[in-house]
């Protein structure tokens, strides 16, 4: 059976049945010593430049710490398991132990993405999504993209409070139960995505400062602290290397990179794209994803896969629900001609000011095509980051909802969706975390004090409202109300996908490779028509109303869906959509 392996630069690599070597980046100490439990310590060889590195009688199974200085004892940072958390001891893992029952698997084009957002932790953990698989794959989801997986402290959290980004989190379950959960995937023809961390580490269990200080750059702060110093080659090295740790010895099909736009050196994604390609065996697809809130179009010119369309979002969002705080605010004066830009141009934002953040923001994006871009109705952050986690189906009119989720569906962008979206879900998605102490309270008000600037939470009393982010029980308020699926309503939404998906396969996905736009029109408030030039000359249009009053429209030929499905000739009723599908000469 075949095995797959990544040799790391750091953290403990396996050489034979019982012999490890080990390999931590400290400048700030002067000696480290490799303490294994039950031998007796070892003090590592210096190559006095920060590096320390030993080879010790130990095999898989092994727990082991460095000590940095004086009693202080601390993890692996590159370590591959951590059985007792972030604050426990680091383990051996033999990286070849599990047997691949897919390892032929060469991943999927990007085009075919249809992409579903998830936490692993409410799902019941890698054995929980497994037991979901089948079900997504006959609605016609051909991605699941887990929210990170890294360590972190206590055993609840969203994932980007992770420290140690190589060790998958041990509430979700084993090393290998993960490595069985990707090859399930694999088995139905799903792509596997990691969202990954690089950009700051969480507020327990980072030891770094104690024996690496210049992991950071103290000259430069994000909304996280202190940032990290990706001009060191040591620095760079770990991330990258993490990258190919997950896409190697895991099989993931792809990573997205969160927060992007907080990573100093802008050439680092250069080096990581490079890399990946001189790694991965011939043919085989994986995807690097950004979130970017620069709407860097040049990383996506130079080879990045996609990016996560928050403008898009945003936009749809305001239609939809009015809304206009926040961040909102930058998409508060014509909605309607910020949704016809994505449409066409990809980003609303391609270098004009940002009021919202007080610079420029973005560059052209219209020649790219329209699979660079990932769109969504939901996500973790644009739920979770609200005070009291509310769904879009609480916020605004479902049947506009509902057009909205076809556009979502049918469009040329890559759809992703968030878990339970596809059968209607309308139980709030919160900020949780598990930490304990002063830190837990720093944390709880923290929270409730971030939204004193929102005019709905101006009055303390209401603040004090929002659930505190450490209680189990906000965790278990956010798992998902699967009970819902079986109602009229939860049928009637799952139904709705299931047909969306299955157009989108027959119609969409086949002729995806070259999709540019064709031009947009604004047929009134929150009301447009879009074309599409997609492969093997075809026009692929979409009119979307999504305001409260009829319009009219040229009426479309070949159709392939409307919604709702009785309509008068020449008429885009309230809340409704109409696509098209023609053969150009």
């Amino acid at each position: 059976m075949r095995t797959f392996r990544f040799t790391k630069t750091f953290g403990a690599e396996l050489l034979e049945k019982r012999q490890t070597a080990f390999t931590l980046w400290a400048p700030s100490s002067k000696n480290v010593f490799l303490h294994v439990e039950g031998m007796q310590d070892l003090q590592m060889h210096s190559d006095r430049q920060g590096h320390f590195s030993i080879t010790a009688p130990c095999g898989a199974g092994a727990r082991y710490r460095f000590c940095v200085s004086d009693e202080q004892f601390v993890p692996d940072p590159a370590s591959r398991s951590q059985p007792d958390g972030v604050l426990g001891a680091s383990e051996v893992i033999d990286p070849e132990y599990y047997q691949w029952q897919c390892p032929e698997w060469q991943g999927r084009p990007w085009h075919e993405a249809v992409i579903y957002e998830l936490h692993i932790g409410l799902l019941g953990g890698y054995e929980g999504i497994c037991q979901q698989l089948d079900e997504l794959a006959a609605l016609g989801i051909t991605a699941i993209e887990l929210m990170p997986i890294n360590s972190f402290g206590g055993a609840r959290n969203w994932g980007y409070d992770g420290v140690l980004p190589y060790a998958p989190a041990v509430s979700y379950g084993h090393p290998d139960e993960l490595k069985h959960l990707i090859d399930a995937a694999h088995m139905r023809g799903f792509m596997v995505i990691l969202d990954v961390v690089y950009n700051h580490f969480g507020p327990e269990g980072n030891f770094l400062p104690v024996y690496a200080n210049d992991f950071f750059n103290h000259d430069q702060h994000s909304t996280w602290g202190v940032g990290i110093d990706f001009s060191r080659a040591e620095v760079r090295d770990f991330f990258i290397e993490n990258v190919l740790y997950w896409i190697m010895e895991y099989r993931f099909d792809g990573v997205r990179i969160d927060a992007a736009s907080a990573i100093s050196d802008h050439t680092w994604f250069g080096m990581l794209q490079e890399r990946v390609q001189a790694t991965i065996e011939p043919g085989r697809h994986v995807h690097l994803i950004l979130e970017n809130e620069n709407n860097d179009a040049g990383l996506l010119r130079n080879g990045f896969t996609a990016q996560w369309n928050d403008d898009g979002h945003n936009a749809l969002h305001v239609l939809l629900t009015g809304e206009h705080e926040g961040y909102y605010k930058m998409f508060s004066k014509n909605p309607t001609q910020d949704l016809a830009r994505v449409l066409a141009e990809g980003f609303v934002y391609q270098g004009q000011f940002n009021s919202y953040s007080g610079k420029c923001r973005g560059m052209p994006s219209d020649d790219l095509p329209a699979t660079k871009f990932i769109l969504f109705l939901q996500n973790h952050d644009q739920i979770g980051n609200r005070a009291f986690g509310e769904r879009l189906l609480v916020l605004a009119k479902p049947e506009a909802v509902k057009a909205a989720y076809a556009l979502l569906l049918l469009s040329p962008m890559i759809p992703m969706i968030f878990m339970g979206e596809e059968w209607g879900c309308i139980t709030p998605f919160y900020f949780f975390c598990d930490f304990h102490g002063e830190l837990a309270e720093r944390i709880k008000a923290g929270r409730r004090n971030e939204f004193s600037k929102f005019s709905a939470f101006q009055d303390e009393k209401i603040r004090k409202r929002i659930p505190d982010p450490n209680a189990r029980s906000t965790f278990e308020a956010s798992r998902p109300d699967r009970s819902i699926r079986d109602t009229a309503l939860g049928k009637a939404w799952l139904a709705l996908t299931h047909h969306l998906l299955t157009l989108r396969k027959k119609w969409i996905i086949p002729h995806l490779h070259h999709a540019q736009s064709a031009g947009v029109r604004v047929l009134g408030i929150g009301a447009i028509c879009a074309h599409w030039y997609l492969d093997n000359r075809k026009l692929l249009t979409i009119s979307i109303n999504l305001s409260d009053k009829n319009t009219k429209i040229t009426e479309p030929h070949d159709l392939i869906y409307t919604l709702p499905d009785t309509r008068v000739a020449g008429t885009l009723p309230a809340f409704s959509i109409v696509a098209s599908m023609e053969n150009l000469p």
